[in-house]
């Protein structure tokens, strides 16, 4: 079969739209991501092929800006605007979108959640669709706080009349985006549709995450594919043996998004010496060569070999990407989680509840505030031993080759002898 992929512009998710082209690909079907040329840049030499929609003479903003606006949101106006470029992002896939999946002849779509195009676009062409969930699943529940809601977890009525308030209020927020759906629902004749949540596969949907680490759900999602971080490779680096005469170790980042952040670096560093341990930071580019040197750490860098560098942490501070917090999960390794934006607060909440790590405010976090929970990561037993118990279920929930086997099912397509191992 041939599978086209509609994603956001962001380069993580890109990252699990490569990593989960290779097994279909092994298994003799074909993957395309369709997107504006721009977002080609980031798609990965392998399994993920690309086709370009024309862009040209669209309103919506180049995807440099779109990118940046997204790293730096602020409230309220930046935020705003991050949703109008969504909106904006959205009702281009849907005019340019259906006339380059009929030329390549797509069997099916592979719809990320987070782009509600995609999920508008296989209706419209009448293809079979499957979601995505690159970050925390859309699915709701209401016993669950939205993924961008930091709270802590309460299934009792207050934290439910909690959740539907904030539920409330982030729609009215995504108004913007919500109409650009509903616009494009009555222009493809289907059925109304306003939140990203009403546009989720009836098929299924493949998450980056493992069911250990979600949320006590008051609904059954049996649509939901539990699945464990999607990444490139054989899986996660072994953890080696520790120094027993070296000081601990700490691996820092906050991102491709939130690099920039030479301050919050800067805490983290200093709080990390306090603790007494190494750290190496990776700031994906954000920061300048003077910036970086003016870091008090043992080792920074534009890129790190994420899944090694965190196999050889004793704990990772991380802004609470699901990408980073999974490869911790993966290898056993508690987390200190700086929440900043989008689905992190979220993956904080999961952090805390699951007592896998430790969170505080990124504004507030002081480097001595810092340094205490490193070494509350570092000394209490628990967090680690519970950290391990999630590279259990990690281990066992699949990866993108498993996701790869949901994807026949779901979708009725077979692999090729000649592709099976």
């Amino acid at each position: 079969m041939h599978f086209c992929c509609l994603s956001p512009v962001y380069p993580s998710h890109v990252a699990a739209l490569a990593a989960l082209a290779e097994p279909l690909a092994a298994r003799g079907h074909r993957v395309t991501l369709v997107h504006r040329p721009a977002v080609g840049r980031s798609v990965p030499d392998g399994a993920l092929g690309f086709a370009a929609i024309d862009d040209d003479g669209h309103r919506a903003a180049p995807v440099a800006a779109m990118i940046a606006r997204a790293a730096r949101p602020g409230l309220p106006f930046g935020l705003r605007r991050v949703i109008r470029d969504m909106a904006d992002a959205t009702d281009l896939l849907c005019d340019r979108a259906p006339e380059l999946l009929s030329a390549l002849d797509a069997d099916a779509v592979i719809a990320d959640e987070m782009e509600a195009a995609g999920a508008l676009v296989a209706a419209r062409l009448n293809l079979p669709f499957v979601s995505l969930a690159a970050a925390l699943p859309v699915e709701r529940d209401p016993a669950l706080p939205l993924p961008v809601m930091g709270f802590s977890f309460d299934a009792g009525p207050a934290g439910r009349r909690r959740n539907a308030i904030a539920a409330s209020i982030h729609d009215r927020i995504m108004r913007p985006h919500a109409d650009t759906v509903a616009a494009w629902c009555r222009r493809f004749g289907l059925a109304p549709r306003r939140s990203l949540a009403d546009l989720v596969s009836p098929l299924g949907t493949l998450a980056q995450t493992v069911a250990a680490f979600d949320l006590p759900r008051a609904l059954p999602a049996p649509r939901l594919h539990h699945l464990g971080p999607f990444r490139r490779g054989t899986g996660p680096a072994p953890r080696e043996d520790r120094r027993r005469d070296g000081p601990p170790r700490v691996f820092a980042s906050l991102g491709t998004l939130q690099g920039w952040r030479f301050g919050l670096f800067r805490r983290i560093a200093d709080g990390c010496r306090r603790a007494g341990a190494e750290v190496t930071i990776a700031h994906c580019g954000g920061l300048s060569a003077g910036e970086a040197a003016r870091l008090d750490a043992d080792e920074v860098v534009a890129f790190a070999p994420q899944q090694r560098a965190i196999a050889d942490a004793d704990v990772v501070v991380t802004h609470g990407g699901l990408n980073t917090v999974m490869d911790a999960m993966a290898v056993g390794v508690p987390v200190l989680v700086l929440p900043i934006a989008f689905d992190q607060p979220g993956v904080a909440a999961r952090v805390l509840h699951h007592g896998v790590g430790l969170s505080m405010n990124h504004h507030t976090a002081t480097p001595a505030a810092i340094a205490r929970s490193v070494r509350v990561l570092l000394e209490d037993p628990r967090y680690r031993r519970r950290a391990a118990a999630m590279s259990v279920a990690v281990a066992d929930a699949g990866g993108a080759g498993r996701a790869a086997e949901v994807v026949e099912s779901l979708l009725g397509a077979r692999p090729l002898a000649r592709g099976v191992a």
